[in-house]
C-alpha cells in the first residue's frame, strides 16, 4: 500500500534530521578524539636486589681497651677489652685543646690572640720538670699567640703549656678545670673524668667510647684538626717541635694525641683516612693501655689494613639499567632508565635495599624525567634519577577515531 503524504513526509523529516544529528555528532566526534588527552600510563616496576658483601674480620689490639669508628657514618666497627674510664695519660690535652678552642675559637691557620710569658708560667716549667712530667722550656717576656701554645702543647705533649693556656683561657687551673668540666658535661661526655689539664693525673680518665667522640670533636675543628696532624714544626724559642705520634703520614693516619703513663702503658687516640674506591672514609680509634708505644703502633697499622678490607665499593647501578618499563594503549613500549652509574663504599656485610618511584607518564619526550630509584645502606643513601628511554609520541588520528574510549578515559 502507498504511503501517504503525512508519512512521506515524517520519514524524510526523520531522515533529514538523522543526517543532521549524524553530521554535527560526526563534526563533534572528530576534535573530541583527535584532540581527547590520553590517560597516565603507568609502569611495571622491577627493583634490583644487591648482593650483601663478605663480613669484615677485625682483630683488635691487645690492650685494656680499643675502639675504632667510622666518622658520620657506619659508627662503632669494632670494640674489645673494658668499658670502664681508663686513665687518659695525656689524651688529657684534648679535652683542654677542645675547652679552650670553645671559649677562644680559631679558624683554620689563624694564628689568634697573643699571650706573653710570666714567672708564673716559668714556676710552672720547674714544677712539673720535677714531678718528670712532659714539659717543654718556657721563658719569662716571650710571647706566643694562642695556636703556638696549643702547637707546643698537643705536638710535644708539653704539660707546662697546658697549664698556661689554661690559667689564660680561664684565670687558673682550677677555673680550667671547672669550664673543662662545664663543656664535658654540654657535650654529653659522661664518662670522662677531668683533674687536671696535663694528663699526669691518672684521674684523667674516659671510655673508649667517648675518646671516640672527642676524636670526632677534634676533626670538626679546623684549627684543631689541623696542628694534630702536624709531624714536626719550629717555633721560636723552644726549637723544633716533634709530635709524639709517631704512625702520622702512615695508612692515612692524620692524627690525634699520644698518651703515657709508666704504671698504666701506651695510649693513643688516633684518626684515619681511607680511600675506598671512590670515596674517602674519616676514622677515629683508639688504643688504652697497650704495653708499650712500638707494640701499639704495630697493632693499629695492622688495624688500618684489615678495616681497609674491611670496606667494599660495591656497584648498585648501571646507565641505561631498566627500573620501568610502560606500554600504551596503542603498543608503544618505552622504559625508565637509571640516567647514571652509581655505587655506594659499604662496611662489611652491611646490607643493601632499593626503593624505586616511577612515576606514571603520558606524551613524553626521550629523556623525560621518569622518576628516582633509592638505594640505602645503613645510614647512608644514593639516590639515582631515572628517565624515559624513548620518546611516547601521539597515537595519531587513525588509532583516536578508532578508540572513541579515549574522550571518556575507559581502559
Amino acid at each position: 500500500m502507498p504511503l501517504s503524504r503525512r508519512q512521506v513526509y515524517r520519514r524524510r523529516r526523520i531522515l533529514v534530521f538523522g543526517g543532521v544529528f549524524a553530521l554535527l555528532a560526526g563534526i563533534a566526534y572528530l576534535p573530541l578524539t583527535l584532540f581527547a588527552p590520553v590517560e597516565d600510563i603507568g609502569a611495571e616496576v622491577t627493583t634490583p636486589t644487591i648482593a650483601a658483601a663478605a663480613p669484615a674480620q677485625l682483630t683488635m689490639p691487645t690492650a685494656a681497651a680499643s675502639a675504632i669508628a667510622a666518622v658520620g657514618g657506619d659508627g662503632v666497627l669494632a670494640q674489645a677489652g673494658s668499658t670502664d674510664a681508663l686513665p687518659m695519660a695525656s689524651i688529657t690535652k684534648i679535652v683542654t685543646a677542645l675547652t679552650v678552642l670553645d671559649a677562644h675559637p680559631l679558624a683554620a691557620d689563624e694564628a689568634g690572640p697573643t699571650v706573653t710569658m710570666t714567672a708564673a708560667d716559668v714556676a710552672l716549667y720547674r714544677r712539673l720538670d720535677s714531678l718528670g712530667a712532659s714539659v717543654a722550656p718556657v721563658k719569662a717576656g716571650v710571647v706566643y699567640t694562642e695556636r703556638e701554645l696549643l702547637e707546643i702543647m698537643l705536638i710535644d705533649s708539653a704539660g707546662n703549656y697546658a697549664g698556661t693556656i689554661g690559667n689564660w683561657a680561664f684565670g687558673s687551673e682550677a677555673g680550667m678545670v671547672s669550664a673543662a668540666r662545664t663543656w664535658l658535661d654540654a657535650h654529653g661526655l659522661t664518662g670522662v673524668q677531668y683533674i687536671e689539664p696535663g694528663g699526669r693525673d691518672h684521674g684523667n680518665t674516659a671510655t673508649a667510647a667517648d675518646l671516640l667522640r672527642l676524636g670526632e670533636l677534634v676533626l670538626a675543628d679546623p684549627a684543631l684538626a689541623q696542628i694534630v696532624a702536624i709531624p714536626s714544626i719550629e717555633i721560636h724559642d723552644v726549637g723544633v717541635v716533634e709530635n709524639s705520634n709517631k704512625l702520622l703520614g702512615d695508612n692515612g693516619v692524620d692524627g690525634i694525641k699520644t698518651g703515657t703513663l709508666n704504671d698504666f702503658g701506651a695510649n693513643l687516640l688516633f684518626s684515619v683516612d681511607l680511600t675506598v674506591g671512590s670515596e674517602s672514609i674519616p676514622l677515629v680509634g683508639v688504643v688504652l693501655g697497650a704495653a708499650t708505644h712500638a707494640e701499639l703502633n704495630a697493632a693499629v697499622r695492622a688495624l688500618i689494613v684489615q678495616v681497609q678490607a674491611g670496606y667494599h665499593e660495591v656497584p648498585l647501578i648501571a646507565q641505561g639499567d631498566r627500573i620501568g618499563d610502560y606500554t600504551t594503549p596503542w603498543d608503544t613500549t618505552a622504559s625508565a632508565v637509571a640516567s647514571e652509574s652509581a655505587s655506594i663504599v659499604v662496611w662489611g656485610d652491611t646490607p643493601i635495599t632499593a626503593v624505586a618511584d616511577v612515576d606514571p607518564i603520558r606524551l613524553a619526550e626521550k629523556g623525560s624525567a621518569a622518576g628516582s630509584i633509592t638505594f640505602t645502606a645503613g645510614n647512608r643513601t644514593v639516590e639515582v634519577p631515572l628517565v624515559l628511554s624513548t620518546a611516547v609520541e601521539d597515537p595519531g588520528p587513525w588509532w583516536r577515531l578508532g578508540h572513541p574510549e579515549i574522550i571518556f578515559g575507559l581502559d
